[in-house]
């Protein structure tokens, strides 16, 4: 396997539709079609509640999962192809979910509070200023008490390629230093389509709790 994960680019303000939706002119390698296996854990293990909001949806599986549980599930993305063959899963699968076309650097403007965040490899896309603007929506749209779940790249093994997308302990305790109380920075893996069962990346799932 390379050196490099497969990277999950984070939606910038201001993007156009066409560059957004060339992302999903084919599957990439974060959609498999299926839960990151992280996130479905905690799904079934009965901590998803409420309100929930998948920020940086993709296709929907995470927002769905909520959905399958009977609870109220939005997914927000900018990628309207991407949108779209949500909204089609959630047709087929016989399950009530809503799916905005909405940047994830302007989660304020939804105007509205979640009792459960899921975030599947949205944060470590995100540097210095937009990084500090998306914890800052994170915080605007959970609710006090309410619960956030973030799937993001390990920072190791050590190495040159694709070593932006990956974050270590220390920055994710830095970003939610205010406001937020770190419940546990998990080592696990993150499925791609470019690994093999046996092989997956290694990322961080780390589970906050908003004060």
């Amino acid at each position: 396997m390379s050196d490099a994960p497969p990277v999950r680019t984070a939606h910038p303000a201001g993007a156009t539709t066409p560059a957004l939706d060339a992302l999903y002119a084919s599957p990439p390698p974060w959609d498999t079609g299926r839960p990151q296996s992280a996130l479905l854990d905690l799904a079934e293990s009965g901590v998803f509640h409420g309100r929930v909001l998948d920020a940086g949806c993709g296709t929907g599986e995470h927002t769905l999962v909520a959905a399958r549980l009977g609870l109220e599930a939005t997914g927000v993305d900018l990628a309207t192809t991407a949108l779209a063959a949500a909204r089609r899963k959630a047709r087929e699968r016989g399950l009530t979910a809503r799916f905005l076309r909405h940047d994830v650097l302007d989660l304020p403007a939804l105007g509205q509070s979640f009792d459960t965040v899921l975030d599947s490899l949205v944060f470590h896309g995100f540097h210095t200023r937009d990084r500090g603007r998306y914890v800052l929506g994170l915080g605007a749209v959970t609710a006090p008490g309410g619960r956030c779940f973030l799937l993001s790249f390990r920072d190791e093994p050590p190495g040159p390629s694709g070593r932006v997308h990956r974050v270590s302990p220390e920055e994710i305790r830095a970003a939610f230093a205010d406001g937020w109380a770190i419940d546990a920075i998990d080592p696990v893996t993150v499925d791609s389509s470019l690994s093999a069962p046996a092989d997956r990346i290694r990322g961080w799932r780390t589970s906050l709790t908003r004060l």
